[in-house]
């Protein structure tokens, strides 16, 4: 693993030569083909009247990664990409019932009731495999596809699923469940009219049920699959057009009350103009900006270290030189994230249940992406929202800090050209950073008055550095600082 300095131009875009890639690229769709072929149901007992299906295994040959594999860190969470495609379920149901209705009479069996028994039998088979095949591609594709998602990207989906549906508690995975139950009850609803139909007594009995039976399963089809079917497709339309986050690139994300001043501070370090990524569930976007960082390889560090044997791997890194440019030399440059989340507010934990989606949102990127946290607070009195008060703020940063006592983090008091409420405020925020242990102090920033400005990027880039070690580290590098971050970061997560 490469150590050493590190230096970022803020506010000036990097030579494209000297950067990493930053586009977000989705993978092509898995495919499944689906074979399809009918046995004479002339010949079938009841039990035996199944619809009969072959599946090819799906081809996949960009295996979706995630930050918790160890062995594949460099992805991007392109997987709400990769979803299937639903249609319609009036398309659906409309090509099932005329591709049932182009069953021929067989005229070459000569009895009556027999030659009807068989028309009505393999035109309910054919109805049933039309409209239970379809469903089932949806549950087990989707399913497949669940289980190769981030656990962002999971969260994602269900808060999507949740805001659509207006309902409190409901995930993607209770849709197909909906899904999946309406493609049983089809399924042995057309068994049993078949089983009618083949063993009915006579022609004209044959030849009803087979009418009732058409007539019955479109019901039941229009009553149990229309709708979670059509949540699907709406569904499918939004989680597809989804945001992805790089998973290899280092992240701070900007937390704290609504109005404090998190966009207009990602826009002041930035390198170049922030991007509103929208997510379908949110009313306000979540801003993502780049820092452009020059990892600087660590000449002689083994003799350095050799030379003082007090020193350690922290002390080859001082804040200091972190814009110092040594022989003009990099081992390379990336292009780090600075996320805007969307306000949270502070709850107790009984009413953790109440939070809406863009919470929930902020707390799955803490929880889920290789970020560090820059808290941000405006003790003014005058954030202008009625949840974002000075002690709801203060009461806020000690819960999340609770939540996440291991993440890279530092504590900002913006808007200080407005003042503090009073003193007694920053007090009790000292009190609150030694309790935690902090390493660092709050930094009181004025984006109007150009205060605060250069030591909060410095601390920017001091967590990046942090998160970089991690994300080697889970990479595979046999670094003993790699190892020791990926030890006390996956006691974060059980802490968690």
């Amino acid at each position: 693993m490469l150590t050493g300095t590190t230096t970022s131009r803020f506010l000036t875009s990097a030579p494209s030569s000297a950067l990493s890639s930053t586009a977000i690229s989705s993978s092509s769709s898995d495919t499944t083909t689906t074979t399809t072929t009918t046995t004479d149901q002339t010949t079938k007992t009841k039990e035996e009247a199944k619809v009969t299906t072959t599946e090819s295994k799906p081809k996949n040959k960009n295996k979706n990664k995630n930050f918790d594999n160890n062995n594949n860190i460099n992805a991007d969470t392109g997987g709400l990409r990769r979803l299937p495609v639903v249609k319609s379920p009036i398309e659906l149901s409309n090509k099932a019932e005329k591709v049932a209705s182009w069953t021929k009479v067989d005229d070459n069996v000569k009895n009556v009731r027999n030659r009807a028994r068989k028309h009505g039998t393999e035109t309910l088979n054919t109805l049933t495999q039309q409209l239970c095949i379809p469903l089932r591609d949806i549950v087990n594709g989707y399913r497949r596809e669940l289980k190769r998602l981030h656990p962002f990207e999971k969260t994602v989906a269900d808060l999507t699923v949740r805001a659509r549906i207006k309902k409190d508690g409901l995930t993607l995975t209770v849709l197909l469940d909906d899904i999946n139950e309406a493609r049983k009850m089809i399924l042995e609803t057309g068994k049993e009219w078949v089983y009618k139909a083949k063993y009915a007594e006579t022609a004209k009995e044959a030849n009803l049920a087979k009418e009732e039976g058409v007539a019955h399963l479109l019901s039941l089809y229009k009553e149990f699959a229309f709708e979670p079917v059509s949540g699907m497709v709406d569904l499918q339309r939004s989680l597809r057009s989804a945001p992805a986050v790089q998973l290899d690139s280092p992240a701070v994300v900007l937390v704290g009350a609504p109005n404090v001043g998190k966009s207009s501070i990602v826009r002041c370090i930035s390198s170049a103009t922030p991007e509103v990524n929208n997510y379908p569930f949110t009313t306000r976007g979540m801003t993502l900006g780049h820092v452009e960082v020059f990892w600087q390889a660590a000449q002689n560090s083994t003799t350095n270290k050799s030379d003082n044997p007090s020193s350690s791997e922290e002390e080859e890194v001082a804040p200091s030189s972190l814009y110092e440019i040594a022989h003009n030399r990099y081992a390379f440059s990336q292009l780090c994230q600075i996320m805007d989340s969307p306000g949270v507010l502070v709850r107790p934990p009984e009413e953790e249940y109440k939070r809406n989606e863009m919470e929930e949102l902020t707390l799955a990127a803490m929880k889920h992406l290789p970020t560090a946290v820059m808290y941000v607070m405006d003790l003014s009195g005058q954030a202008g929202d009625k949840c974002s008060s000075v002690e709801d703020q203060l009461a806020l940063r000690k819960e999340i800090r609770t939540r996440f006592p291991r993440r890279p983090w530092i504590d900002v008091v913006s808007k200080i050209d407005l003042g503090i409420e009073n003193d007694s405020v920053l007090d009790e925020l000292d009190a609150m950073m030694i309790e935690t242990g902090e390493q660092y102090p709050y930094i009181k920033l004025s984006i109007h008055d150009e205060i605060g400005i250069d030591e909060l990027r410095i601390q920017v880039l001091r967590m990046l550095g942090e998160v970089r070690v991690v994300l080697d580290a889970m990479g595979g590098s046999g670094s003993p600082v790699a190892a020791a971050t990926t030890t006390k970061t996956k006691a974060d997560d059980k802490s968690q």
